[in-house]
């Protein structure tokens, strides 16, 4: 099927950008320390059996920017669980004053995305450099999980970093309205969450993935952006 063109272009996406400032670490908040990192890791490489392939599955930049050396990667759908911007960010794409919100992996549904299967000689500096990418608070927003990725050459067990509705950031149960009044305004210094949104649905879109709930996502963001710039 031909999918339609976004909607959500890089001109619109572009009204939203504004330069801001890192406001650094949040005052109050607990940070992981190199300790803790180290123990994720080890936790992870613990649960994983020795010998066997290492896969990992990504849905949003990690498709494009895995950041972690890989010998195979294939298309891959996961059944109870979703692409979802639950998780709300007073820093890199929002502020204190006007919070963004990021995409993660949330319960429920199915999403289809990518594993990669990493070289057994990079598994533990790979997975170093993901844990510290993907959580830094304490509790952390998102916690790694081993799931059932099915692939057309079958099944396998793939690391994930899904959602942690016990978070302090977790931002379940929002409207698609109530996340594109966000997303269509907020940015923060690394960039805007409207630029993100693009990026991930048109770099999907480059991969033949389609997902219903981000191609609404978009429109409705795309609108809103285009009703402010008419009307400041």
């Amino acid at each position: 099927m031909r999918q339609r063109p976004l909607q959500l272009t890089p001109e619109l996406v572009a009204i939203v950008h504004r330069v801001v400032e890192d406001s650094g670490p949040e005052p109050g908040v607990n940070y992981h320390s190199e300790a803790d990192f180290d123990e994720v890791t080890r936790g992870i490489l613990s649960q994983h059996v020795e010998d066997t392939d290492f896969w990992l599955f990504a849905y949003g930049s990690l498709i494009w920017k895995p950041e972690i050396g890989h010998s195979e990667e294939r298309m891959a759908t996961v059944h109870g669980w979703r692409r979802s911007f639950c998780l709300k960010c007073n820093r890199w794409r929002g502020t204190i004053d006007q919070p963004g919100l990021m995409m993660v992996l949330d319960r429920g549904g199915q999403c289809k995305g990518v594993v990669f299967r990493i070289d057994r000689d990079r598994v533990a500096d790979g997975l170093d450099k993901l844990v510290r990418r993907e959580m830094d608070a304490k509790p952390p927003s998102q916690v790694p999980r081993w799931i059932t990725a099915a692939t057309q050459k079958g099944k396998v067990k793939a690391l994930a970093f899904v959602s942690n509705p016990n978070g302090p950031d977790y931002a379940g149960g929002l409207t698609i309205e109530q996340v594109a009044d966000t997303l269509s305004i907020a940015c923060g210094h690394w960039g805007s969450g409207a630029d993100y949104l693009y990026n991930t649905v048109h770099n999907l879109q480059n991969k033949g993935v389609h997902d219903s709930y981000l191609w609404r996502l978009e429109s409705l963001v795309a609108d809103r952006i285009a009703a402010t710039n008419e009307h400041p």
